[in-house]
């Protein structure tokens, strides 16, 4: 083993679990001051990426149920965000398309994110940056986690005993 490494450090997960609070919890406060919770913004950023999805598809690519995902575009539809547009291939569905303010919000959010990454990682040189970003790649991938979005993983509540079959 190289000497010039030093031990590995002990509790990794606990400081991944206090770092990734620390990250959470600044970025909810920063999108808190454009009037979005961190929710909002990644509806907001899959919809950027993926005009036209349905509600059940960006249900599923946020790992949430349907009926969370509604309340979400309801409020996003309701601030001007977003709109439902009746599909063209499949009139039961609506696609769900960025309003041209809900670009202007996202390319705030891009703006916010890039900074929220620069002052967490402030501490670190380019290099350890480069290097930190490559083995969060190779743990999220190794684990399933998407690089992009949050998702929901506690998955629906457990029933309660009494209402087991």
């Amino acid at each position: 083993m190289d000497s010039s490494l030093p031990s590995r450090p002990h509790r990794t997960a606990f400081l991944l679990s206090q770092l990734g609070a620390l990250s959470s919890s600044r970025f909810a406060e920063k999108t808190r001051e454009i009037g979005l919770t961190p929710s909002d913004a990644g509806v907001l950023r899959l919809l950027g990426r993926t005009p036209g999805l349905s509600q059940r598809s960006l249900a599923e690519g946020l790992g949430a149920v349907p009926s969370r995902v509604v309340a979400l575009i309801d409020s996003l539809q309701a601030r001007g965000l977003v709109e439902r547009v009746r599909s063209s291939t499949d009139r039961r569905n609506y696609e769900l398309r960025l309003t041209a303010e809900g670009v202007r919000v996202l390319g705030m959010l891009r703006g916010i994110a890039e900074t929220h990454e620069a002052e967490l990682l402030a501490p670190l040189t380019a290099e350890q940056s480069v290097q930190l970003g490559i083995l969060l790649a190779r743990l999220a991938a190794a684990h399933g986690v998407s690089r992009d979005l949050h998702q929901e993983t506690a998955g629906p509540s457990p029933r309660p005993e009494s209402a087991m079959p």
